[in-house]
């Protein structure tokens, strides 16, 4: 018997997925250049095209506060139920909560 592999990605096929019209495009800018300062509400939009700091499919459309930087990477806090849970990601996950 082989154990069933449970990875990073594990039951993701439609939840990280790019809808048809948005496929092959490069994100627009605007979202990887966009600065965020601590205290922003932000709204956790994983983008499947960009595997790097991809945050997990629980967080995906969380709301969450930006507490810092590291790098390029912004470090997020989100609640899930009543644990505070940290997310180190990349802005190109992110849009702000107002949108």
């Amino acid at each position: 018997m082989v154990k069933t592999s449970h990875g990073y990605r594990h039951r993701t096929r439609k939840l990280l997925k790019k809808n048809v019209r948005e496929r092959g495009s490069v994100p627009p800018l605007g979202t990887v250049m966009r600065e965020y300062k601590e205290g922003d509400k932000v709204c956790i939009v994983p983008n499947p095209a960009i595997q790097d700091a991809l945050p997990h499919r629980r967080y995906v459309g969380k709301v969450g506060a930006v507490v810092g930087r590291r790098g390029r990477a912004y470090v997020v806090e989100v609640f899930i139920g009543d644990k505070k849970k940290t997310i180190i990601t990349y802005p190109e996950h992110l849009r702000p909560a107002s949108e």
